[in-house]
């Protein structure tokens, strides 16, 4: 109504007042306070010092190579060891150095006596510049790359094709058939190559006891890879064939032509080369009947095998295998020291004849001494004789005078 005065009404309080604290509650509340708060300062830190690692540079890697003091673009190649037949048991190893021979890229053969693999557990190996490279395919084409090498052959793509397969049946059935033979029999390798288990791993144990090693290791891995490829399900005769005809294909490919694809060779010359090599050089000595077999009915392969092994290795093949096996014959080795004379022993007569001449210089030395001091004790005696009688002399005189005055 107008003229009213409105009165307000009393409104209630309806917030929850919190209880009352004790003094133990509140301490705790704010010890946890605290310890939040010193967590959430921790995580701030956390995330600023995330950053700045992340600018920091990454540490340079410990070098992991064998060689630790390498000469720049230097191949070190870490392979089989020699033997008095071929360079190297090892076909792959035999068509890398080849290959490194032939583009006149500089290499050295390290002396570790069969004990490094690289990481992938694989000879040969190289290392470059502080890298590692593994399998021989991968190396030539890493060196290839690198030094701007390629094969003298030109070819086509259609001839690349066919360079392709035959490769891979050489490097993936012959290869299994000449180690199947290899590892039939502890011999064939050790006697075939004339191989010295003693000098090839550098140990000082009994040959008898390393040929026993030998075949329950190299022998006995080499029947499971064959195995583990296929070919060891077959009949040793039967394997045999298969390595036969691989060498009848390769034979009637190659005809009369110098190289497989003209005069020039390609990396397929290099890869047969390498392969059948292992068979021709095998010791003429003792059976192989896949030498054999070479010998008589694919003897443009053994040609092939020499006009490869002239032009890559020439003269150094002959320093690597017989009795020499050098590793490095392609680095100059220095000039030998002169050797000393040799002093030749005296006889016991003519050191008895030097002995009494010496004796009887002495002697003769000691009687010119006793002779000269004879001599210089008479001249002495003389002297004295000699002033006696000038006294007597000077005394009769006085005498004489003496006695003419009393006259």
């Amino acid at each position: 109504m107008a003229g009213e005065t409105a009165v307000e009404t009393p409104q209630q309080d309806n917030t929850i007042q919190d209880p009352v604290k004790t003094d133990k509650e509140a301490i705790v509340e704010e010890e946890k306070a605290a310890e939040q708060a010193t967590e959430e300062k921790k995580d701030e830190e956390k995330k600023e010092e995330e950053p700045k690692k992340a600018v920091e540079p990454a540490k340079p890697k410990k070098p992991t190579t064998h060689v630790k003091e390498m000469e720049e673009d230097m191949v070190y190649l870490f392979q089989f060891t020699r033997s008095p037949q071929i360079p190297s048991i090892s076909p792959f190893c035999l068509k890398l150095e080849s290959w490194l021979k032939l583009h006149g890229i500089k290499y050295q053969n390290i002396d570790h006596k069969c004990k490094f693999r690289s990481r992938k557990g694989m000879l040969p190996f190289v290392e470059i510049n502080g890298d590692e490279v593994a399998d021989s395919n991968m190396i030539i084409e890493t060196l290839a790359k690198k030094f701007d090498k390629e094969m003298p052959a030109q070819l086509s793509q259609d001839q690349k094709n066919v360079q392709h397969a035959m490769i891979a049946m050489v490097e993936n059935h012959l290869h299994w058939t000449i180690v199947h033979w290899r590892s039939r029999d502890v011999d064939n390798t050790l006697k075939g190559y004339q191989l010295n288990l003693q000098t090839a791993i550098g140990s000082k144990a009994p040959a008898s006891l390393l040929n026993f090693y030998f075949k329950y290791t190299f022998c006995r891995k080499g029947l499971k890879k064959v195995k583990a490829h296929g070919l060891g399900v077959h009949t040793p005769e039967e394997i045999e064939q298969f390595g036969k005809k691989d060498l009848q294909a390769l034979s009637e490919m190659l005809g009369d032509k110098e190289f497989f694809f003209g005069d020039e060779p390609a990396m397929l010359d290099l890869v047969v080369y390498s392969h059948v090599a292992q068979l021709v050089m095998i010791e003429k000595d003792y059976p192989c009947s896949l030498r054999d077999y070479l010998d008589a009915d694919c003897k443009n392969l053994v040609g092939l095998v020499n006009r490869m092994k002239d032009r890559c290795w020439g003269d150094h093949w002959a320093n690597a295998t017989g009795e020499e096996m050098d590793l490095n014959p392609h680095i100059p080795k220095p000039e030998p020291a002169p050797e000393p004379e040799p002093v030749e022993e005296k006889k016991e007569e003519e050191v008895k004849k030097e002995e009494t001449t010496e004796k009887e210089e002495k002697k003769e030395e000691e009687k010119e001494k006793a002779d000269e001091k004879k001599e210089e004790n008479e001249k002495e005696d003389e002297k004295d004789t000699e002033k006696v009688e000038e006294k007597e002399e000077d005394k009769k005189e006085d005498e004489n005078k003496a006695s003419e005055e009393k006259k």
